[in-house]
């Protein structure tokens, strides 16, 4: 790793609210001034300021070039990894939320708080607790996850990577950071148990494409299962969005205990599964949890279908109100879990709307003021439109896409009007004129 000199770090102080490409061709070469590092070092902070904001308050943090900084975790997924390990392994009586307990909102970190390790000075550990990072990579996750145990092993391949986490690692005042150089799984075999593992297997394939299926993936966590179940008492696997969770709950046989599927800004972000030992000699299905920056249910995954189950319970008389799920919930599938929660009925089969009499305030996604519908005739299009010239238009379970309908109907985008094109019990193609609450 090449540490920035005086010259370099001074450019960096100077320039780093200004725009990168402007500097590359305007900054005068200073003796001393290693532009490129510097570059990269401001370019890095600017990102960190918006996704890693804890981090960016810290004076002395080094970034890595610009494509390491745009795929790291961000801030809130890493602390919601922290939050699944120091609920797996705390007693029930001292369960508690983490994420709003490690840094306040992301919006309230000051630099006179840059170190990460309050949370773990201020928690009384009820034992020693060791974990393992075995893909370290830049480090974002580990040092959060770090921070809720005494001794913490961070391991990674490469070795500018592992000079960059051990500098990093002090610059936020984890003391109780182990950096180790070396193949994840060849440590996994050696290593005696710890508490928790946690592994974030690249998903790249040797032609450096990317690739989205866990045996695709390295390592191959497939194979690493029954290996990982005997040395520790939970393992945390984070996987691409892009999969089937079910599919991947039954590939592990039996070995996944939770299942998060975490997204941040309406857009899924993480595929989350917790592996753990069999309790019982009847496998268990995993608890699943559908988390959207604050909004966040859970429930057993086995006491509900696929959402597929519509006819069961008719359209409200009133349709007064409507409502789309977050990503998560988009994802995990739930939907006959959402009908029972919060008092809503799917519109039809495979849309994925829900619609109700009267208002809920803790749904879990947008929610609509329905203020007409109808088919799509000509004579119902002018009664929706009523001489709107432009909506925001959004399609589920529809013949036409976003743009085809917006095209068919001659809007432009934006305003406060917001259609929906969608399928309702009885096959019928409609569309719903709303206005957001």
């Amino acid at each position: 790793m090449t540490i920035m000199n005086d010259e370099t770090r001074e450019f960096v102080a100077m320039h780093r609210n200004e725009d990168v490409r402007e500097l590359a061709l305007k900054a005068k070469r200073v003796e001393g001034l290693d532009l490129p590092l510097a570059l990269d070092q401001i370019a890095g902070w600017q990102i960190a300021s918006k996704k890693l904001p804890q981090w960016a308050s810290c004076e002395g943090i080094v970034y890595p070039p610009h494509i390491s900084m745009e795929q790291c975790s961000s801030q809130f997924t890493a602390q919601y990894k922290s939050e699944i390990a120091q609920t797996l392994l705390a007693p029930a009586a001292t369960v508690r939320a983490r994420v709003s307990d490690s840094g306040e909102s992301d919006n309230q970190t000051t630099k006179s708080e840059p170190q990460l390790s309050d949370s773990a000075e201020s928690d009384t550990l009820v034992a020693k607790r060791a974990m393992v990072d075995l893909t370290g990579g830049f480090g974002v996750d580990f040092s959060y996850l770090a921070r809720g145990f005494n001794q913490a092993t961070y391991v990674e391949r490469q070795r500018h990577l592992c000079d960059l986490a051990e500098h990093n690692m002090a610059a936020l005042g984890l003391d109780q950071a182990r950096i180790v150089c070396g193949d994840g799984v060849e440590y996994l075999r050696q290593m005696g148990p710890v508490d928790f593992i946690y592994l974030d297997p690249a998903r790249r394939d040797e032609h450096g494409s990317r690739t989205y299926a866990i045996e695709d993936c390295t390592p191959n966590v497939f194979e690493l299962r029954d290996l990982l179940l005997a040395k520790s008492q939970y393992t945390l696997v984070k996987l691409s969005p892009m999969l089937d969770w079910r599919k991947a709950v039954a590939d592990f046989d039996g070995a996944v205990r939770e299942v998060h599927i975490v997204a941040t800004g309406n857009e899924c972000k993480e595929l989350l599964l917790v592996l753990g030992r069999q309790v019982h000699e009847e496998p268990s299905a995993p608890r699943v949890f559908c988390v959207n920056d604050n909004q966040r249910i859970d429930y057993d995954s086995a006491s509900y279908t696929q959402g597929l189950r519509i006819g069961g319970k008719p359209l409200p008389e009133a349709k007064n109100y409507l409502y789309e799920p977050n990503a998560s919930i988009m994802k995990a599938g739930c939907f006959d879990l959402v009908e029972e929660r919060f008092g809503v009925t799917q519109v039809g089969p495979s849309s994925h709307l829900f619609v109700s009499a009267t208002p809920v305030a803790d749904f879990p996604g947008r929610g609509f003021a329905i203020e007409a519908f109808g088919g799509m005739n000509k004579k119902d299009i002018k009664r929706l439109l009523n001489g709107t010239k432009q909506a925001n238009i959004a399609v589920r379970n529809f013949p036409l896409t976003a743009p085809q309908l917006r095209k068919k109907l001659k809007l432009a985008d934006g305003g406060p009007v917001y259609l929906f094109g969608t399928t309702m019990q009885g096959c019928d193609h409609v569309l719903l004129r709303t206005s957001k609450i």
